[in-house]
């Protein structure tokens, strides 16, 4: 806000009482300071606090100063040694002339060893009503705009604090399994593995789902300007592990529509709401759609192409669709060809196709097949999925290599 120091400085110093107070002995005391101290806070009237200038004590009227101090960079000042008695305190800012004053106060009283608070507080009523009317307007009106965005500053904040608490969920929901056995033993079924891990899931991400909806409608009760689409992305993957699949897509639509508004789109937000939608398209059968919206985000956040397009074929996996996980691990290796899984989601694709030969009763494996299963061998010898690759191409004749060894990943 521009100062109008003209204005300001039109008030008229009123004159002040002098009244010295003597202080008596006291006998066997340690003795008392005979000066006193004063301290206190600049508050323009914008209720923000008033950098630079001093503060002034006069005992007649204002018309010279006995005392004076600085005001520093946050608004406050201090003063010691200052004699007993009752003065004007003074506002003045750098500016103001020597005859003039922005605000002030009567009958100041310092007391021998005792530390006065005399604060300026320009936004109290009598000092704004004898401003003049346009600059009391625009007072009001800057007041309304301050407190709007404080309020939607608390909204922010909350925000930022809820997606901390998001951020965990996730974590959380992502590692339910191992969770699960650690709550539960070893002794633990599987049946009940499944349940508790399901539990937790649901917990975690019923919980993301509820702070994400609380907090889009505060951001827009806010009415603070700021992109929400993070709120609609971390909502849409949590709608996707509660398998609330239809609104994950609304979702994750409405986060895409707000980044294509931004002057700087956020890379990850797109890489991970196109790549949500890839997962509701794939889990709908929609495989042109959900290949689509993989390969958009890979496009969009590259460094995540790996990553995005493994999880496409994973997820084909998943819902038993042999010919997209083949197709989508074929994809996902161009960006990443060391990644061992994608060969055996490929051969499990394959040997859906592959026949019985009726005079040996051995597997035949169609192209391509008994080639993935070696190359996850090669990969991770020691993998989870290697004893299901070696005793499917044991089945096939294929002789399984006795020396395989680690590649860069497993």
């Amino acid at each position: 806000m521009k100062r109008n120091h003209s204005l300001w400085m039109a008030l008229p110093a009123a004159a002040a009482v002098l009244a010295f107070a003597a202080l008596p002995a006291v006998a066997q005391m340690p003795a008392l300071s005979t000066n006193g101290k004063i301290h206190g806070t600049i508050t323009n009237p914008t209720g923000a606090a008033e950098k630079g200038g001093n503060v002034s004590l006069s005992t007649d009227g204002g018309h010279t100063s006995k005392y004076t101090f600085p005001v520093g960079e946050d608004g406050t000042y201090s003063g010691s040694d200052v004699a007993p008695g009752t003065y004007m305190a003074i506002y003045r800012q750098p500016d103001t002339p020597p005859d003039k004053m922005v605000d002030s106060f009567n009958d100041v009283k310092i007391v021998a060893g005792q530390d006065t608070a005399q604060d300026f507080d320009m936004s109290r009523k009598e000092f704004v009503d004898k401003l003049p009317a346009d600059v009391q307007k625009q007072l009001e009106e800057l007041r309304k705009h301050n407190s709007e965005a404080n309020k939607a500053n608390a909204v922010i904040k909350a925000i930022n604090a809820d997606l901390k608490t998001v951020t965990q969920d996730i974590k959380d929901a992502d590692t339910a399994s191992a969770t699960a056995a650690q709550q539960l033993g070893a002794s633990a079924s599987k049946a009940d593995l499944d349940a508790k891990t399901a539990e937790i899931k649901s917990t975690k991400y019923g919980e993301v789902e509820s702070l994400m909806k609380k907090d889009v409608d505060a951001l827009q009760q806010s009415g603070a300007k700021v992109d929400g689409s993070v709120l609609y992305a971390q909502m849409g993957q949590a709608q996707v592990g509660l398998k609330k699949y239809d609104d994950a897509e609304d979702s994750f639509k409405k986060a895409l529509a707000m980044q294509s508004t931004q002057a700087k789109p956020n890379i990850a937000i797109q890489g991970m709401c196109n790549a949500g939608l890839g997962e509701v398209y794939a889990r709908a059968g929609k495989v042109p759609e959900a290949n689509a919206a993989f390969a958009e985000a890979a496009k969009v956040n590259p460094t995540q192409a790996g990553f995005y397009l493994r999880n496409e074929a994973v997820i084909f996996f998943q819902i038993n669709n042999a010919d997209a996980q083949v197709a989508a691990a074929n994809e996902a290796l161009k960006a990443d060809p060391n990644q061992a899984v994608l060969y055996y989601i490929i051969g499990q694709g394959l040997v859906q196709k592959a026949t019985v030969d009726p005079k040996t009763q051995k597997i035949v494996l169609p192209p391509g097949c008994a080639e993935a299963y070696e190359k996850y061998l090669e990969l991770a010898p020691t993998g989870p999925y290697a004893a299901d690759a070696k005793g499917i191409l044991e089945q096939s004749g294929t002789k399984v290599s006795s020396s395989y060894k680690a590649g860069k990943k497993s």
